[in-house]
């Protein structure tokens, strides 16, 4: 982790399956970052059930002999819209699953931005910097997890 003088370094992991959606998140987020004074690096992956398996790879590729990770916390930005298909409940409902395990189990700070929409109206509407602004609301929650891992003195590993 950063320490507490320097700024935070997030990686932005972006499902872009629906890219629009994708990049008007990643929009919001990088807003709120750099409003925050965060740096940050993005990735791509194909869709929302990548995104967990792209943040642990990150973890591991650390070099062990640093004493601190890479990244101080992890944006998870995607969208899942219900189909015809029972896929969107797994999709769904694995992909958030296991980053709430990874946060847990690795003590990592990810705002977690994998939209879950029934259509590409509501996915819009929570996505648009000028709507909801969901990217700037996960940006907003990885900065605070940090804040309440600095305060415990948490590492990441």
């Amino acid at each position: 982790m950063a320490k507490a003088d320097s700024p935070p370094n997030i990686l932005i992991v972006e499902a872009r399956f629906y890219e629009d959606i994708a990049d008007e998140l990643a929009k919001g987020a990088i807003r709120e970052l750099d409003r925050r004074g965060a740096t940050y690096e993005r990735i791509a992956v194909p869709g929302a059930f990548e995104i967990p398996a792209a943040i642990v790879m990150s973890e591991r590729a650390a070099d062990p002999a640093e004493a601190q990770p890479r990244f101080d916390g992890y944006l998870a930005l995607g969208c899942v819209i219900r189909g015809e298909t029972s896929h969107y409940d797994y999709v769904c409902g694995e992909s958030a699953r296991k980053l709430q395990d990874i946060a847990c189990q690795e003590a990592l700070a990810i705002g977690y931005g994998i939209l879950t929409c029934e259509n590409r109206d509501q996915a819009w509407a929570r996505a648009s910097v000028d709507g909801k602004n969901k990217g700037r609301d996960v940006a907003d929650a990885c900065l605070r997890m940090l804040e309440v891992k600095r305060h415990f003195r948490v590492g990441s590993r």
